[in-house]
């Protein structure tokens, strides 16, 4: 009988492929799986060593099918790359998930808990807002400067045209210095975590 020691699954959204070897590598089993029938697939399966490339979706299925006794790898996308030997398709990716999961120099991607993925979430929500802040800051920044400076020369007394060039010059300075401090600030919040 045909023993299964590595797997190689290649994730999707909605039909995936398994690519499973013997020991010596020979191919047993090649076939699409759809979405609810992957986790029945590797329950009735004897424990063996399931690659996946690293996704956010593949931390999911990998404490999933963890739970089964199996030990589940992830390897960087760029990693399963040279181990492709024809065109893009789902079973050649499968195929070379498995052929890279079994190499001993490999290196792995550590399998995140849902608490990490959600900490990583939060992190990455509050700097995309933090970005749209800054540029929001920014263009209104400029949208002021250039209104202030193309006013200063319809002004008839050339004091004000001075003191709304000084407001403006100041006011770029001080928007300068505000967006270095949030990006100070964001870069030493994210070295801490």
């Amino acid at each position: 009988m045909q023993q299964i020691t590595t797997i190689g699954l290649d994730l999707a959204k909605q039909v995936f492929q398994v690519h499973g070897a013997e020991a010596d590598g020979s191919p047993v089993v090649s076939r699409k799986l759809r979405r609810g029938d992957v986790l029945p697939f590797f329950k009735k399966l004897s424990p063996c060593m399931v690659g996946m490339e690293a996704c956010g979706g593949a931390y999911y299925w990998a404490r999933e099918i963890a739970k089964f006794g199996h030990d589940v790898r992830l390897v960087p996308p760029s990693y399963v790359k040279p181990f492709v030997k024809r065109g893009k398709t789902d079973a050649a990716d499968a195929e070379a998930i498995c052929e890279a999961v079994i190499r001993k120099t490999m290196r792995f991607v550590p399998i995140k808990s849902a608490d990490q993925q959600a900490a990583a979430m939060v992190l990455k929500t509050r700097e995309l807002l933090v970005r749209q802040r800054t540029q929001a800051i920014a263009t209104y920044t400029a949208w002021i400067l250039v209104s202030l400076w193309r006013c200063a020369n319809n002004t008839k007394d050339k004091r004000w045209a001075t003191l709304a060039r000084f407001l403006t010059v100041a006011w770029a300075g001080n928007t300068i210095l505000v967006l270095t401090f949030l990006q100070f600030s964001l870069l030493i919040k994210y070295l801490q975590h």
